[in-house]
């Protein structure tokens, strides 16, 4: 087997190895087990949030153990191919099985680079939203753009692509477009593109065809999953239970089973005043547990309004990309400084090696984060 041959082997060989540390390998055919069986019980649903979430948790490890065997798989087959094709003397055969390991090692790597999409919403689908900046009629274009090489990357990825809203151009293309994109890990592959992206080209508007920088806004984040969960610390909480007051003679209710709960770090107070005491507490418990998903949901709001700010103005100082049209083909990443000059194939979807650099570095500096954390 020739030597790059065998470095195509190692490297899906080592992405291999990475999904199985993803999947905690050792305990995911047990906890697949486990899964499979509370799904054959005829209980499940009759709590339809929690069989919704154990259903989506099962396809997912489902999903990561059949993308690991069968990569697995198709290694040992190519492998076995080229052997055999050597034994016998068969040129086609091995460039056919060689070739097939090629792009086995790109889908590996894609595989390897959604595994570590395990960010808190990640998963989520997501808002694209498109903002001209400055240059005027250059600038709406520009955006306009950018849109449609969003949307064909989407379409690419099988995804689902809403449009929300859309402010047209005075002239031509877009002032603003809002998208909302559908799908297993949307926001996690998009979120590297919120910043502000520059176009150098010969304007199609200028009669004396004079070379123009435009700049577009592009602002990522993720939609908010309704069914989050909210964690209380019993040490956080004090209950305490009062008689309630009814409407005399023999209504008056003579046990206390009226339930007051304050979450102490927050000083939200609920309270239930049903018959029942137990009741109560559940009623009050989930109530709380609602007061405090607000405050979740306000606190992430305001996250992403902050980061909408830092972001910038859409111009000069402020771009995270290039895309060089004249007097040169280039598209570039300033933050990773991945480039290529398959300007075309860009703006028509192609963007998984600009967005794979930026995941790639994103993941490195985590890492080196938590080695450091953990000195």
């Amino acid at each position: 087997m020739r030597a790059e041959v065998q470095n195509t082997v190692s490297e899906i060989e080592k992405s291999l190895e990475l999904l199985r540390q993803r999947m905690d390998w050792e305990s995911a055919q047990f906890r697949l087990e486990e899964f499979n069986a509370r799904v054959e019980d005829p209980t499940l649903w009759d709590d339809p949030e929690n069989a919704q979430k154990l259903m989506r948790e099962r396809q997912s490890l489902l999903d990561a153990i059949n993308t690991h065997d069968g990569i697995k798989q198709e290694l040992s087959d190519n492998i076995e191919l080229i052997e055999l094709g050597e034994m016998e003397e068969d040129d086609e055969v091995v460039k056919d099985a060689e070739a097939a390991l090629k792009a086995l090692a790109k889908t590996a790597a894609e595989k390897e680079l959604e595994a570590l999409l395990n960010g808190e919403a990640d998963s989520n689908d997501t808002f694209l939203e498109i903002n001209s900046g400055a240059g005027g009629t250059e600038s709406c274009d520009w955006a306009s753009m950018l849109a449609r090489m969003y949307v064909r990357w989407a379409e690419k990825k099988g995804y689902k692509v809403e449009l929300q809203s859309m402010s047209a151009g005075e002239e031509a293309g877009i002032k603003s477009a809002t998208y909302k994109i559908s799908g297993h890990n949307a926001y996690g592959w998009l979120k590297s593109e919120s910043g502000v992206h520059r176009l150098v080209r010969i304007s199609p508007y200028d009669s004396a065809a004079r070379r123009h920088t435009s700049f577009s806004s592009v602002w990522v984040y993720p939609v908010v999953d309704d069914n989050i969960e909210i964690e209380v610390n019993p040490a956080d909480i004090r209950i305490d239970t009062y008689r309630s007051s009814g409407a005399g003679g023999q209504h008056v209710n003579t046990t206390d089973s009226a339930v007051r709960i304050t979450h102490i770090p927050t000083n939200i107070v609920v309270t239930s005043s049903e018959k029942s005491q137990h009741q109560n507490r559940d009623i009050a418990m989930k109530a709380l547990k609602s007061r405090l998903y607000q405050m979740e949901l306000d606190r992430r709001h305001a996250a992403i309004n902050e980061a909408h700010e830092a972001k910038g103005d859409a111009g000069w100082g402020n771009q995270i990309r290039s895309y060089v049209l004249q007097p040169y083909q280039m598209v570039k990443d300033l933050r990773t400084g991945y480039e290529t000059s398959d300007t075309a194939g860009v703006l028509d979807g192609d963007l998984d090696g600009l967005m794979a650099a930026t995941l790639a570095m994103d993941v490195a500096g985590k890492s080196r984060a938590d080695a450091q954390g953990a000195d």
